[in-house]
């Protein structure tokens, strides 16, 4: 049987890359035990961890490195699809043997498919692992809530969801009565910006940016511990800062960026985004910094 016992707040990794684009490993391994300081129940390497403009050999480095690091202290999902299906089996059951304790996968997006052919190929790579899966569903690649429960349906290791299409409220909500009787467990995700609300509506755990995991799991915290008043007011202080996190993919492995070396898990020369990749101008960055101090998050 798969592991279906993850909930929690499970952030996903900044790859932390230098001016030339050299994956930053000691930065890598310190943001990892960060996280694991602040509290988090896992730790993802995904679609914000550029993990698509890595090659083959990168892909494993980074995850050795992080499940190295991590050494049991925390569960390890990582993303392996790809346009094909024997692509993905390869990764996936690449990701097994480096020691990841979950996979997740968005559908292939490059060409259009039909929905039954999706289900096919999470079916088949299901099929090629031990491990469970978290089906990805996101604005550009998606998995209906019909769809995801009939993946859940066709094997035991589809047994998890992402949930990040947008609207997400009802979205979950949907999702949560289609896959009743499943087992399908959802999980929030789009940077958290509406984890309370996904939380009221069936998710057990949220997959955030890299830079907050403190704050989130606080709130996790205080939800798991029925003080939702609580949970709430805490988010709420830092619900500007999740705003601006919360923008396109490039700008946005920038920010989290340089959020990290301002909270000091980070040196500034590991601060760097693989191109193509927006970069904020000198403005945007001083609004942030600006807000960050109004929330004590510098680092001294």
């Amino acid at each position: 049987m798969p592991d279906r016992t993850m909930t929690g707040v499970y952030p996903i990794l900044s790859t932390p890359f230098d001016s030339q684009g050299r994956i930053v490993f000691e930065d890598l391994r310190r943001q990892v035990d960060w996280m694991i300081e602040c509290g988090v129940h896992g730790l993802g390497i995904a679609v914000a961890s550029e993990v698509y403009k890595l090659n083959e050999s990168e892909r494993d480095e980074v995850l050795k490195a992080v499940v190295d690091q991590a050494n049991g202290r925390a569960k390890v999902v990582m993303n392996t699809g790809a346009e094909g299906t024997d692509t993905a089996i390869y990764y996936s059951q690449r990701a097994q043997e480096l020691g990841a304790d979950a996979l997740m996968i968005r559908p292939t997006s490059f060409i259009p498919t039909v929905e039954q052919e999706h289900i096919t190929y999470f079916e088949k790579i299901a099929e090629a692992v031990n491990i469970p899966i978290f089906l990805q569903d996101q604005g550009t690649a998606q998995v209906g809530p019909g769809m995801a429960a009939e993946c859940a349906r066709r094997h035991e290791n589809l047994c998890y969801i992402k949930v990040e299409t947008p609207p997400t409220v009802p979205r979950m909500a949907q999702t949560q009565k289609l896959s009743e009787g499943t087992g399908l467990i959802l999980f929030g995700g789009a940077g958290g910006a509406f984890v309370l609300e996904e939380f009221r509506r069936g998710s057990i755990g949220t997959m955030p940016g890299s830079t907050l995991p403190d704050v989130f799991v606080r709130v996790w915290d205080m939800w798991q511990s029925g003080d939702e008043e609580g949970a709430t007011t805490e988010f709420s202080r830092f619900a500007t800062l999740v705003r601006t996190l919360a923008q396109g993919q490039g700008l946005a492995n920038w920010i989290y960026k340089h959020i990290m070396v301002r909270r000091g898990v980070f040196e500034p020369a590991s601060a760097f985004a693989r191109h193509p990749s927006l970069k904020p101008d000198d403005a945007h960055l001083a609004e942030i910094d600006a807000e960050l101090e109004r929330l004590d998050l510098i680092a001294s």
